[in-house]
């Protein structure tokens, strides 16, 4: 009998046993978060302080909850990202599942928020709660990676909570590997969405690439 368990209880420890997921410690593995990133704008870093500084206003009242958090931090970065724009598009509350290898476990999530760009999946973006750590969202993004139809190409995805931004890398091929940047964070005294705005944008660029080729 099949047992259906949520992408919200999976564990990594689970995720490294059934598909035999491992850690890279290849220094050039996940190099598309911090190498050949295009500086912003003036009017991006502009409009990415309003998001910083709206951002910090709220942590006044917290929690903010997902939809707060999607609404204030995510909308704007994916605007500027151009992620609302042919050939993207944006898939809300999707579906997915995977198969556990011999242990009958089907995993079953929803993707908060999915970038697709001629079915290629470009990102994962699992929204949080401010209050809670990105780090304890890993093992379901990665169950929501692993599940990508296309394993030709690798799959990126972005664990946010409003204050904190994580980015994560799976590799199908030759044997399920994955990596993460560093952590960045709205807390710090620069600000982090600069970066995290770059890292979005070389996706976008790669993932347009990888198409066309």
């Amino acid at each position: 009998m099949v047992q259906a368990k949520p992408a919200t209880e999976v564990t990594l420890r689970e995720l490294k046993q059934s598909f035999g997921l491992t850690f890279s410690q290849q220094s050039d593995f996940f190099t598309e978060w911090d190498n050949g990133l295009a500086q912003p704008s003036e009017l991006e870093r502009h409009l990415l302080d309003r998001v910083k500084f709206n951002f910090l206003e709220l942590m006044e009242d917290p929690p903010m909850l997902e939809n707060t958090v999607k609404m204030v931090v995510l909308a704007p970065l994916l605007d500027l990202s151009g992620f609302y724009h042919k050939p993207f598009r944006i898939e809300t509350e999707k579906g997915t599942q995977i198969q556990m290898q011999d242990d009958g476990i089907v995993i079953r999530g929803r993707i908060d928020v999915l970038e697709l760009q001629q079915k290629l999946w470009l990102l994962v973006i699992e929204s949080k709660r401010s209050d809670f750590a990105v780090t304890r969202a890993i093992p379901q993004a990665l169950s929501y990676m692993l599940s990508n139809p296309d394993t030709s190409q690798p799959t990126y995805g972005m664990i946010a909570n409003g204050s904190e931004f994580l980015f994560l890398k799976v590799s199908h091929q030759p044997t399920p590997q994955y990596a993460n940047s560093k952590l960045f964070s709205l807390i710090n005294p620069d600000n982090e969405l600069y970066s995290v705005l770059q890292i979005l944008k070389q996706l976008g660029v790669k993932s347009l690439n990888t198409t066309d080729e």
